[in-house]
């Protein structure tokens, strides 16, 4: 598996190109976010979206999916946002956050049927960057955490590289620097009007 290097502080356009080519052509990238590294792919391509799926063990008509934007515009195409969710949505994003929201109809179709979205605004340059050069949100899915990671307090992304390296639907891994261990908190805003934290992580409302 290929590894990128990208600072966070001092973004290198050649390595995102490669990374968002990798994407659009249906591969599954492993990338840094503002919690845990993630795999991500295009979460416009059907198939590639169905691949990461069965990497983690999802089944995408019960489990939640959820997408990472660059920003509320984005977030937009893929969620309805009334005006409290997004007064909400503004003040804690981007940060640590999965918010749950009512999907929209133009999300792909392993997406249909489905009521909601959990849309990520991750505090993460170059997870921004990926969405916003790819031009749409990225089906984003944490990597599973072994207990030598809990231990160790961080992960990397060669040692994320070397658990996925059997794995052929995953091609590159973008090293962004150590990455944390606490996921992102996830709060239900199917109803805008009363939020309910449903996993309690590294964000504070």
């Amino acid at each position: 598996m290929k590894i990128l290097t990208v600072r966070p502080g001092s973004i290198d356009s050649r390595p995102i190109a490669e990374a968002v080519d990798a994407l659009r052509k249906g591969e599954i990238i492993v990338y840094p976010t503002d919690t845990l590294y993630a795999l991500g792919c295009n979460a416009l391509d059907n198939k590639a979206v169905e691949r990461l799926c069965r990497i983690k063990g999802i089944n995408p008509e019960r489990n939640p999916l959820s997408v990472v934007c660059d920003g509320l515009s984005q977030a937009s195409t893929v969620a309805r946002i009334d005006n409290k969710a997004y007064q909400l949505l503004r003040r804690c994003l981007p940060g640590p956050f999965t918010f749950i929201l009512p999907s929209s109809p133009t999300l792909p179709k392993v997406f249909k049927g489905r009521r909601q979205v959990g849309i990520r605004i991750p505090d993460n340059t170059i997870a921004l960057r990926l969405a916003e050069e790819l031009g749409n949100p990225l089906m984003s899915a944490s990597v599973t955490l072994t207990d030598e990671d809990i231990e160790d307090g961080a992960l990397n992304a060669g040692i994320l590289a070397d658990r996925y390296s059997g794995t052929a639907d995953i091609t590159l891994a973008i090293d962004g620097g150590d990455g944390g261990i606490v996921p992102s908190t996830v709060v239900d805003l199917s109803d805008s009007s009363d939020p309910v934290t449903v996993r309690q992580g590294l964000g504070q409302i």
